[in-house]
This record gives C-alpha cells, structure tokens and sequence, in this order.
C-alpha cells in the first residue's frame, strides 16, 4: 500500500509546485483586475490595453462597457480592454516636469 502512494508522490509534488507557482498567482491577479475594472469611475484616466490614453466619460454596467475619451473624440470599450498596471501607473507616476 505504501508502495502505490510514493509511485504517485512525484506527480502530487509536481502538481503542488504548478499550483503555487503558475495557478495561484493568475487566479490573484485575475481578481485583482476584476476588482479593479469594478472600482472604475467617471474622470478616471486609464490606458488601455493597446496603449491607448484616455479618460473615463461613462460606464454601462449592464454590457460592462465604458466609454473613453481620447484626443480623437469618444469611444467605447469594454472594460477588459483597459489595463489594469498601465493605468495605475499612469495615476501614480510623478507629473512630468516642463522645461
């Protein structure tokens, strides 16, 4: 009987490892990206996956839609589309001196 578990032991570990290491961190990070697309509010400035800058104008809960505000005009997205390490970046960076 000991013999069946320690044949399987290599594959637990295995699984253990991909879990803690590649798993666990997506799903937090997935999580994080849902709260934040959740805390977006009107004014936001956000960028968005493509790279594209803008501000939040509108947001549309029941197609999870916004609609951004760029130097072009406004469009909508959906809030997939906008990055979440992007746009806090964006917030948080220092403003930019002028020379």
């Amino acid at each position: 009987m000991g013999e069946g578990i320690g044949a399987f032991l290599p594959f637990i570990l295995m699984f253990l490892v991909v879990y803690f290491f590649m798993i666990a961190p997506q799903m937090k990070k997935a999580k994080q990206e849902k709260k934040f697309n959740s805390e977006l509010k009107r004014g936001d400035k956000v960028i968005t996956k493509s790279g594209m800058y803008a501000k939040v104008m509108d947001l549309n809960d029941k197609d999870n839609s916004c609609v951004l505000e760029t130097m072009s005009g406004k469009i909508k997205f959906d809030r997939s589309a906008i990055s979440m390490e992007m746009s806090k970046k964006l917030n948080t960076a220092p403003p930019a001196v002028k020379k």
